[in-house]
C-alpha cells in the first residue's frame, strides 16, 4: 500500500508539472517548474524530494517526461527561455537521470523530426549526451544492475540504438551529419566507453562488489557483427593486452567478458581480436582457454580461421596456432589442427579445386604447425606426416600450375628437413620469389613470437630452411676438403716433383660451343647468329629436335601464324637512305615537288587552327598472308586429339599439354580475324572445347575460356546467329556460371570478358538487322 500510495503522490506531481508548463504563461513558474523536475533527479542529499521519490520517478516517469518536453519542442514556454536557462533547465533534464532512456528517447525524436531548429537542437543535446561519457554511464549501470530489470525486447531496441546510432544519424541528417555520429569517431568513443565499464568492473572486484558483464559483452558482439570489429578492437585490444599482462582480475574480467558474447556473434568477435592483437600470448591473457570451454570458440579458431578462410595475413596464423601451442591443456588441439591442415594439403581434389590463395594459405599453416611441434610429438607423427608428405607432393606437381608444383616443392623441402628421414633432405631446383622465401621463413620462429618454455617440457623450436641449413654440393665438399687438406701440417704435397703428367695424346678437340638442346634455341641460332660453327651445330641438331619434341614444334607453327598476320613492314638499307639523301638537290627550284612542301610546311606552321585533323596519312591497307593458309595451321593441330599416342595422352594425364594446344588453337582463331574460313574454323574449335569445358585443370579451363573469346572476336556476327544458334544459350549460360563460381580467378574474369564479347556482338548483329528491316 505504501509504494502505491507514494506511486499515486509522484503521478499527481508530475502531472501536475506537465499542465503547469502547458498552461502557464509566466517565466517564473516554467522555471520553478523544470526545476522541481530536476529534483527528481538530484543525487544530492534530500531536499524537495526524497530518494524514495526520486528512485520512483526514474523507474515510472523520467521516460514520460523526456517525451513529453520533445513534444513540446516548439511550444512558447520554451521559447521564454534564455539560452542558458534553455541549456540549463531544459538540455540538463536529458544529461542527467538513467541515460538508457534519454538515449531511447533522443533517437526517437531525431526519427521523427522533420530538418529544422528543432531537429538541430535534439541533434546538440545527443552530442553532448555522447560527449559527457553518458555512454560509459549507460553500460556501467547495467554491470551494476542497478536499472529497472527490463524485458528483452527492450534490452534489443537499446543494442540496436547504441550500435547503430552512426546509420541511424546517417540516414536522417545526411548530408547534414555531424562528425561525432561518423563511424570513424563513433564506434573509437564506443570503445572507450566499453573499456571505462571494464575498468570500473575491476575496481569494483577488487572492493568486493559483484558485477555482470552480460550487456557489455552483447554489446561488444553486435557492434562486431555488423562490421566494425576492425575500429572497436583497435582501440580495445592493446589496452586489453597491456591491462592483461600481469593483473589476474583483468584476466578473469576478460575471460568472463568473452564467455558472455552470444554463440551467435562469436565469430566476429574473435576473428577481430585474432587480428587486433599483437601476438599469441596477448590472445591467450585476453580468451584464456575459451576453445576448450567453448566450441563455437573452438571450431572458429581451429577450424575456420585455418580451412574455411584464407583471406587474413600470415601474423594471423602465426598468432592463431602460438596460441594453441602455448599451454600444455591446448596443445591436443595444435595436434589436431596440424592433422586436419595435412589431409587438406595433401587431398589431390582440393589442390585441383580450391584457389590458389587458399592453397597457400593451407601450406603456411602446415609449416607454421609443424614448426610449433615438440620433438616427442614430432615422432608420433611421423607417419601421418609422411604420408601427406608423398602424397601431397605428387598432388602439387602433377599440377599444370607453376606457383602449386614450387609450392608443392618448398614445402616438401620444409617438412624433409624438419623429419629428418634417414638423414635424408629433399631438395628441388626451382625460381626463388617472394612467396617461396616467405614458405620458407615460417620455419624459423621468429623472436618473441613464441610461447614461453616449460622447463620440464622439450624446445617446440623449428628448424633452419632448407636454404639456410648449410648444406653442400659434392663440388663444394670436394674443394673444402681438398683445401683443408693443402693446409694440413703432415701434407706431403708440397712438391711438384712428384707429379706425374697425364698422357693427352688421345684427347679430341672440344668444339667451343654445345648444340642446342632445345628447338627456340637452334630457330633463333639459324635466323640471328653469324657464327659458321653455331649454324652447323644447329643445322646438325634441327632434325633430331623436331622429331623429339612435336609439342615445341607446334608451338612455333603459332609463332609463324603470328609472323604471317602480321602487316608487312618494308625494311630499307641504311646505306641506301644516306644515298639517297645526298642524291637531293640544294635549290627547292630545281624540284617543284620538294619546293612545294617547304611552302606547305611554312604555312602549316605560321597557320592557327582550332581544330587539327589527322595531319599524318592513313595507314596503307596491306592483306593478310595468314588468311589463305590459316585452315592448313589450324585443322591438323586440331585431328587425332583423341587417340593417345605412345608419348602422351592428351585427354588423360597430359593436362598441360592440352592446355598450351587450346590455347594455341585460340590464337590461330584469334589471328584468323575476317578470313573467309574463320566461320568454320570457329564451329571446329567451339565443338572441340566444348568437351573439356569443365575440366579439372584449371590451366585447361583458362584455355577453353580463351579460346571461346577468340571465336566471339573473330567470327563474324552474323555467323554467330546463323552457324551457332543452337548453342548460343547454352555457352552463355555456362559462362555466366563460370563468372560466378569458378575457383580460379583468371577463369572468372575470362568468362566475363566473353560474355562482353557475345553481347556486343548480338547487339551489333541486331542494331544491323533493325536497319536493314527499315530501308525502303
Amino acid at each position: 500500500m505504501e509504494s502505491l500510495a507514494l506511486n499515486t503522490e509522484v503521478r499527481l506531481a508530475v502531472a501536475q508539472c506537465f499542465r503547469t508548463l502547458t498552461t502557464s504563461t509566466d517565466t517564473k513558474d516554467i522555471i520553478t517548474t523544470l526545476q522541481t523536475l530536476h529534483s527528481y533527479l538530484d543525487e544530492g542529499p534530500e531536499g524537495r524530494t526524497t530518494s524514495v521519490q526520486r528512485a520512483e520517478f526514474r523507474r515510472s516517469h523520467f521516460t514520460r517526461t523526456l517525451q513529453f518536453l520533445v513534444s513540446n519542442i516548439q511550444a512558447d514556454w520554451l521559447r521564454s527561455l534564455t539560452a542558458a536557462q534553455r541549456t540549463e533547465l531544459w538540455d540538463g533534464l536529458f544529461l542527467k537521470g538513467p541515460p538508457e532512456q534519454a538515449l531511447l528517447v533522443l533517437m526517437e525524436g531525431i526519427g521523427e523530426l522533420r530538418a529544422s531548429t528543432n531537429l538541430d537542437h535534439l541533434v546538440s543535446i545527443t552530442e553532448k549526451f555522447l560527449q559527457s561519457g553518458r555512454l560509459a554511464e549507460l553500460l556501467w549501470s547495467y554491470c551494476l544492475e542497478t536499472g529497472p530489470s527490463d524485458s528483452p525486447q527492450l534490452r534489443e531496441t537499446l543494442l540496436g540504438r547504441i550500435v547503430a546510432l552512426p546509420d541511424l544519424t546517417a540516414n536522417r541528417l545526411h548530408p547534414k551529419n555531424k562528425p561525432l555520429f561518423l563511424p570513424q569517431q563513433y564506434h573509437p568513443l564506443l570503445a572507450t566507453a566499453m573499456l571505462t565499464a571494464l575498468e570500473r568492473t575491476c575496481q569494483a572486484l577488487k572492493d568486493g562488489t559483484d558485477c555482470s558483464l552480460t550487456f557489455v559483452a552483447q554489446t561488444l558482439g553486435k557492434v562486431c557483427i555488423q562490421g566494425h570489429s576492425g575500429l572497436v578492437l583497435a582501440v580495445m585490444a592493446p589496452r586489453l593486452s597491456a591491462c592483461t599482462r600481469s593483473d589476474m582480475v583483468w584476466q578473469r574480467v576478460c575471460w568472463k567478458l568473452l564467455e558472455n558474447v552470444p554463440q551467435q556473434w562469436m565469430e566476429s568477435v574473435l576473428t577481430g581480436l585474432v587480428q587486433a592483437v599483437s601476438g599469441p600470448d596477448a590472445l591467450g591473457k585476453i580468451i584464456g582457454n575459451l576453445v576448450l570451454t567453448n566450441k563455437k570458440a573452438q571450431f572458429v579458431i581451429t577450424h575456420k580461421l585455418l580451412l574455411l578462410q584464407y583471406k587474413y595475413e600470415t601474423q594471423v596464423l602465426r598468432i592463431v596456432l602460438g596460441y594453441l601451442a602455448a599451454d600444455r591443456e591446448r596443445r591436443p588441439l595444435l595436434i589436431q589442427v596440424l592433422r586436419s591442415v595435412s589431409q587438406a594439403w595433401a587431398n589431390p581434389s582440393a589442390v585441383k579445386h580450391t584457389p590458389l590463395e587458399q592453397q597457400l594459405y593451407v601450406s603456411k599453416a602446415l609449416l607454421l604447425s609443424v614448426s610449433l611441434l615438440r620433438d616427442s610429438e614430432l615422432q608420433e607423427l611421423r607417419s601421418e606426416l609422411l604420408q601427406c608428405l608423398l602424397g601431397g607432393m605428387q598432388s602439387h606437381l602433377d599440377s599444370s600450375v607453376v606457383r602449386i608444383r614450387r609450392m608443392g616443392m618448398v614445402v616438401g623441402e620444409c617438412l624433409s628437413s624438419r623429419m629428418d628421414i634417414n638423414n635424408t633432405k629433399l631438395k628441388f631446383e626451382y625460381d626463388q620469389d617472394e612467396e617461396s622465401q616467405e614458405l620458407l621463413s615460417l620455419m624459423t620462429p621468429i623472436a618473441g613470437g613464441e610461447p614461453e618454455a616449460e622447463p620440464e617440457a622439450e624446445p617446440a623450436n623449428g628448424v633452419d630452411s632448407p636454404q639456410e641449413t648449410g648444406e653442400t654440393t659434392p663440388s663444394t665438399h670436394n674443394v673444402s676438403s681438398q683445401n683443408k687438406s693443402n693446409t694440413e701440417p703432415d701434407s706431403d704435397l708440397d712438391s711438384d716433383d712428384e707429379l706425374t703428367p697425364y698422357d693427352m695424346s688421345g684427347d679430341q678437340e672440344i668444339m667451343e660451343a654445345p648444340p642446342p638442346r632445345y628447338l627456340r634455341d637452334c630457330l633463333e641460332t639459324l635466323i640471328s647468329s653469324e657464327d659458321a660453327g653455331h649454324v652447323e651445330l644447329s643445322l646438325r641438331a634441327a632434325e633430331g629436335l623436331v622429331r623429339k619434341n612435336v609439342f615445341a614444334t607446334r608451338e612455333v607453327l603459332a609463332l609463324a601464324a603470328q609472323e604471317l598476320s602480321k602487316p608487312i613492314n618494308e625494311k630499307r638499307n641504311p646505306s641506301m637512305g644516306i644515298a639517297a639523301s645526298t642524291d637531293l638537290t640544294l635549290y627547292p627550284g630545281d624540284n617543284p615537288v620538294h619546293w612545294r612542301q617547304v611552302v606547305e610546311k611554312r604555312i602549316q606552321s605560321k597557320t592557327k587552327r582550332l581544330r587539327k585533323g589527322a595531319t599524318q596519312p592513313q595507314a596503307k591497307a596491306t592483306p593478310n598472308r595468314y588468311a589463305p593458309v590459316a585452315g592448313h595451321f589450324f585443322f591438323p593441330l586440331l585431328s587425332n586429339y583423341d587417340k593417345p599416342q605412345v608419348t602422351f595422352d592428351l585427354l588423360g594425364g597430359d593436362h598441360l599439354v592440352l592446355g598450351r594446344l587450346i590455347h594455341t588453337l585460340g590464337l590461330f582463331m584469334h589471328l584468323a580475324i575476317n578470313a573467309p574460313i574463320a566461320a568454320q574454323m570457329g564451329c571446329a574449335l567451339l565443338d572441340f572445347v566444348w568437351a573439356v569445358r569443365y575440366h579439372v585443370d584449371q590451366m585447361v579451363r583458362r584455355g577453353v575460356l580463351f579460346a571461346v573469346c577468340s571465336v566471339f572476336l573473330s567470327m563474324p556476327s552474323q555467323n554467330l546467329l546463323v552457324d551457332l544458334s543452337d548453342q548460343l544459350f547454352e555457352t552463355r549460360t555456362w559462362l555466366a556460371d563460370v563468372a560466378e563460381g569458378d575457383p580460379d580467378a583468371d577463369c572468372r574474369s575470362l568468362a566475363v570478358q566473353s560474355l562482353v564479347l557475345l553481347d556486343k556482338s548480338l547487339k551489333k548483329q541486331l542494331q544491323d538487322h533493325q536497319a536493314l528491316s527499315m530501308e525502303p
